[in-house]
């Protein structure tokens, strides 16, 4: 029953902390590595946690996860280039797949009995797929954290869109405590919202997440390329990310002396067609190599003399940990997101900017303009000599803040919130 509580004792129990981390999961692999992230930093301070990360993505049980973290994963949904959405994989409408994926998430909650809830993104959910497991939670006791990247989108995209989903009103009704996984100095991602003073005094700016090294790689066999300097090329999921690997790609065909080799790294998500024109045109380069996803790719950004990429949010964090000089050529569609912490970065000397706004007649992209900027690459000065204080913060005030969660006694907001 969705109005039955958890067990009166349930905090008298001897146990460990239970956390279940929702995370969106609509496109690309931005989210679930955050999460991982979080999980893999909370659990070896949390003695006998458990971290439960709720996921839709196809590439969850790729990642390595540490002690204590297990993962439930949902009925996947994808997000299409038009911005409208679909199930990737059963034949069942966007609404039955919706309505499964509350259940699973709803089941989980009644099940772990968590003492945080850290939901990322989306205040709601997807489609409002967590509006019952908050409001059960809230009832419960549970601790309710959102956590937000640093950038949303341009506020004339995200005010009516947040308006829309209701965002607002779950932020005063069910969140405890707003984590936003940046610098107020960078940007502020709720600044344009007419928050009421209580949310205001939710919000927390933690610093960006730092990245380490994760487990050595025993068998991974990188390209012969990465034995000399090399440029990393990275599209993330690889979902959206053609064009930057054309234009790579094209600058090397069209300057064949670019002292700096390539390694392009295509994500999981590329199209298989375009995968395989890329690797024809790949074998008539010498200096470019690909492959099409590392789990840790962490280990060839640090081999690397420097990033050629989108500029998505995880990304930009493995940049700014291992110090590496940058060329960001962000996507303004369909959110600016990408955009907007490039142009901020840039202002900061953090990284490079490539507008990928910039075509030719005929729609193409100049190929001697990449040449140039990769060439320019060697001479950025690295991004620690731009760095504000706190930047890499992250992890370390999304640890203190759990801790001090979980030593926080609240009453129970009883079943009224539920029913609300």
């Amino acid at each position: 029953m969705l109005n039955a509580p958890f067990p009166a004792d349930r905090r008298e129990t001897a146990r460990g902390p239970r956390i279940l981390i929702y995370s969106h999961d609509t496109f690309g692999l931005g989210h679930i590595r955050r999460c991982r992230a979080i999980a893999n930093r909370l659990a070896p301070g949390l003695e006998q946690a458990s971290i439960v990360i709720i996921s839709g993505s196809p590439m969850i049980g790729s990642f390595e996860f540490g002690d204590g973290i297990d993962f439930v994963r949902v009925p996947g949904v994808v997000k299409l280039p038009d911005g409208s959405y679909s199930t990737s994989s059963l034949a069942l409408d966007l609404e039955e797949t919706v309505a499964m994926r509350s259940a699973v998430i709803m089941a989980t909650a009644r099940s772990l009995q968590p003492d945080i809830l850290i939901v990322d993104k989306e205040p709601t959910g997807f489609r409002d797929e967590l509006l019952d497991t908050l409001a059960y939670l809230r009832a419960a006791g549970t601790r309710i954290v959102l956590g937000l990247r640093d950038i949303l989108d341009e506020p004339e995209v995200i005010v009516p869109e947040w308006r829309r989903k209701g965002a607002l009103t779950a932020l005063e009704r069910f969140y405890d405590e707003i984590w936003i996984y940046g610098l107020r100095e960078i940007h502020e991602p709720l600044a344009p919202f007419d928050l009421s003073d209580a949310v205001a005094q939710r919000i927390n700016y933690t610093g960006y997440i730092r990245r380490e090294l994760p487990p050595r790689p025993q068998t991974t066999r990188y390209p012969r390329l990465t034995r000399e300097p090399f440029a990393l090329v990275t599209t993330g999921g690889g979902g959206d990310g053609e064009e930057l690997i054309d234009w790579v790609i094209s600058a090397y065909e069209a300057d064949s002396d670019i002292p700096l080799g390539a390694l392009l790294v295509f994500g999981p998500f590329i199209p298989r067609s375009r995968r395989a024109a890329f690797i024809e045109r790949i074998a008539q380069l010498p200096r470019v190599d690909a492959i099409t996803f590392d789990t840790k790719i962490e280990y060839l950004m640090q081999r690397s003399e420097g990033v050629i990429a989108m500029g998505g949010y995880n990304t930009f964090c493995e940049i700014l940990s291992f110090d590496k000089r940058a060329l960001i050529v962000p996507r303004r569609t369909p959110r600016l997101e990408q955009t907007i912490r490039a142009e901020r970065a840039a202002e900061l000397g953090l990284v490079a900017m490539l507008d990928g706004a910039m075509l030719e007649p005929g729609g193409r992209r100049d190929p001697r303009v990449m040449a140039e900027a990769i060439r320019a690459l060697a001479r950025q000065p690295l991004p620690s000599a731009s760095f504000p204080p706190g930047l890499l913060d992250g992890l370390d005030r999304i640890e203190a803040a759990t801790h001090a969660l979980l030593q926080r006694e609240r009453p129970r907001a009883g079943l009224s919130a539920v029913r609300a």
